[in-house]
């Protein structure tokens, strides 16, 4: 299989797996006609997406896996989900960040997206519990020394100790410890659920203690969250909504869940549906 085929593979299970999840199960038939592909395809792609535990299979279609609390998938499968509106959020959080700031970016993939955009900001300080973000980073830096010297404009990157997580960040007492003696000027943040309720949760207590050590050391706080995080709860709350200055997701957010984000952020940034003057932060 080439890589295209493998992209648009990507791209058709997303499209799926949003289906499934906004209308709470489709037909077989139905994929085939909206995707104009055949019925084998949308099977593989059934088997594929079962496979990784994001739905489940039944007579004829798909539902929804109902996930408990304190399920958490591992980077992998998490890495395959909502790409298009992963690298429209990273590309707005990136135009953001101003040249010289020290920056917190934690564990996930939309951050791990955001990372890929950094790479060329000049003078960053970026401190990160994820393994993942520290490589982006460091392959920049060996690129750059492979072209015969140092790659212009490639962060400073601080990596916390820590135990490692299915989402590959690295929490626990060691990383709690490494991140309440930094002040980072803003802090870009993953998260496995967003609500009014419960505010922002991950299903892993350690991780939640590591991400409120990186809300309290922030002095702005920017969650970075695709529209399926909204209404998700994990089994541990670390912040409210009032503890976050602005939320980048993309333009699959409802307008009812818009309206509600408005009445407790002071800041929505929809990519793709607002840019302009004004929009950086960090200083």
């Amino acid at each position: 299989m080439s890589e295209n085929q493998n992209l648009l593979a990507e791209q058709r299970r997303a499209l799926i797996l949003d289906e499934v999840r906004r209308r709470g199960g489709v037909r077989v038939n139905e994929l085939t006609r909206k995707l104009n592909v055949s019925d084998m395809t949308v099977r593989r792609d059934l088997d594929a997406l079962a496979r990784q535990g994001m739905i489940e299979k039944v007579h004829g279609g798909a539902v929804p896996v109902m996930e408990a609390s304190t399920h958490e998938p591992g980077f992998e499968a998490k890495s395959s989900m909502e790409l298009s509106a992963k690298e429209d959020i990273a590309k707005a959080a990136a135009a953001m960040v101003v040249p010289g700031s020290a920056i917190a970016l934690s564990g996930g993939t939309t951050t791990y997206a955001l990372a890929h955009h950094l790479v060329d900001v000049p003078d960053l300080t970026v401190v990160t519990n994820s393994v993942r973000v520290a490589d982006v980073f460091h392959t920049a830096q060996r690129s750059g020394a492979a072209a015969g010297g140092p790659r212009p404009g490639v962060a400073t990157v601080v990596l916390t100790g820590g135990v490692r997580t299915p989402s590959d960040s690295l929490v626990g007492p060691v990383a709690d410890q490494a991140i309440r003696s930094l002040h980072f000027d803003v802090l870009f943040l993953g998260v496995h659920g967003i609500s009014v309720e419960a505010g922002l949760s991950t299903p892993n207590l350690a991780e939640a203690e590591t991400n409120r050590r990186f809300v309290r050391s922030a002095r702005r706080v920017v969650v970075v969250a695709d529209h399926t995080k909204w209404g998700t709860v994990g089994l541990s709350s670390f912040a409210t909504l009032e503890e976050v200055d602005a939320l980048v997701t993309d333009a699959g957010l409802p307008a009812e869940a818009r309206a509600q984000i408005a009445e407790h952020l002071p800041r929505l940034v929809v990519a793709g549906e607002e840019s302009g003057p004004g929009d950086t932060v960090g200083v």
